[in-house]
């Protein structure tokens, strides 16, 4: 990584790193874009850790960051020691893939903490992006924090009316009673053949494939996960008929963020 350290700041030369296109793709739902002249800027949390982030061309600065959860936080989360150069070079033996990378190439995958994708991933389920943040502001607001599974374990759907989440309380509940008793561990799922994770997964109320598929790629960084929305569903059935890329397999998830970006904005679809 090619970084300095400015006073309070420390300030990123990256390739392959747009801001836009990283925090604003429905990965998370905690960074909010902020009105700055001139300057692209961030501000959002990770495991309840605040961060301002900014980029102003090919400079990215974390604002009032230390050295040390710069290299031991931040460059983890961001993914910043995976070499996406490369991986596009991979992905540009498929001339979709090849498209699709070229046109939103700044893309980065989030690695989020487990519980925080589960318990978002499961608000997410037929709701948009919008919406979504609402609930999620909602509950840390209420609680002053993400709240931990435990945290959650005792409330009922009717303590959780506050959220305004729907059918999605009682989901929140059972996920969060059955992370908080051990039955369902992030240790555990992150070592299974990822066959068994998805049948762990959905073992939870409401986790369906798309829920699961987006927890082991975003809450674990399984990426060989594939999550399929309607906007992935018809790449699928326009591009790949046949099926996916073999040779892409291993990180079908990353590839699925440069195509998921393709086809709902690129004007040649």
């Amino acid at each position: 990584m090619d970084y300095k350290k400015n006073g309070n700041d420390i300030i990123l030369k990256q390739p392959d790193f747009d801001l836009d296109q990283t925090l604003d793709c429905g990965q998370a739902f905690r960074w909010k874009k902020i009105p700055t002249e001139n300057v692209t800027t961030y501000e959002g949390f990770f495991l309840n850790r605040k961060l301002l982030i900014s980029q102003d061309n090919s400079a990215i600065t974390f604002h009032n960051t230390s050295e040390d959860d710069f290299l031991n936080i931040w460059s983890d989360y961001f993914d910043l020691n995976t070499d996406y150069s490369s991986l596009k070079h991979i992905f540009s033996q498929d001339e979709t893939l090849n498209k699709a990378c070229n046109f939103a190439g700044g893309i980065r995958l989030l690695k989020q903490d487990f519980w925080e994708a589960l318990c978002s991933f499961i608000i997410s389920q037929n709701n948009n992006i919008p919406r979504i943040k609402g609930i999620i502001d909602r509950m840390c607001s209420h609680y002053d924090c993400f709240p931990t599974a435990q945290m959650l374990a005792n409330e009922t759907v009717e303590t959780l009316e506050f959220l305004r989440s729907g059918f999605r309380a009682k989901y929140i509940i059972d996920a969060a009673q059955k992370v908080a008793s051990g039955l369902i561990t992030e240790n555990a799922i992150r070592n299974m053949d990822i066959s068994q994770a998805r049948t762990v997964l959905k073992s939870i109320k409401g986790v369906g494939p798309k829920v699961a598929e987006c927890v082991l790629l975003y809450g674990l960084y399984r990426t060989e996960a594939f999550p399929v929305d309607v906007w992935i569903k018809r790449v699928l059935e326009k591009y790949y008929p046949c099926g996916f890329p073999e040779f892409a397999s291993q990180y079908a998830g990353i590839a699925q963020q440069y195509l998921f970006h393709y086809i709902r904005f690129a004007d040649e679809v």
